[in-house]
């Protein structure tokens, strides 16, 4: 049965869940990380980097990227869904990150609760997705 958020579109079979606290969606959607907001005042822009993720949850994705991050930093994250036509704002936390050889690194994040952010939209979507609604 198709929904109507699209989420499903992009998103395979859980990830095995008895690993996890939570249940886990497997499945590759952009995900962008803001690293630095750069200085406007000096024409500094910010910098980003793009990711792909190979899980995600209500409160965590799994990410696979091109450079480290740092363990405990907090990240402005856009995460779309480009099947659903929908882009989400939120705030996240490395949780931790590892080297998967050849300039690639797998990190776990958890979403964070923020104002000015798509945190609800976000919960309401991946609930659905799972059939928690």
């Amino acid at each position: 049965m198709a929904r109507s958020n699209g989420i499903d579109e992009v998103v395979g079979a859980p990830v095995d869940p008895e690993l996890r606290s939570d249940y886990r969606l497997a499945g590759k959607v952009k995900v962008s990380l803001e690293l630095d907001s750069g200085d406007p005042e000096v024409g500094n822009h910010r910098s980003t980097l793009a990711a792909f993720t190979t899980d995600l949850s209500v409160d965590g994705l799994c990410l696979r990227c091109h450079a480290p991050l740092q363990e405990g930093a907090l990240l402005p994250a856009t995460v779309v869904l480009e099947t659903a036509g929908r882009t989400f704002s939120l705030m996240t936390e490395v949780v931790w990150c590892r080297s998967l050889g050849d300039n690639q690194w797998a990190a776990g994040l958890q979403i964070l609760e923020s104002d000015g952010t798509s945190y609800l939209e976000w919960v309401e979507t991946v609930a659905t997705a799972m059939g928690q609604d």
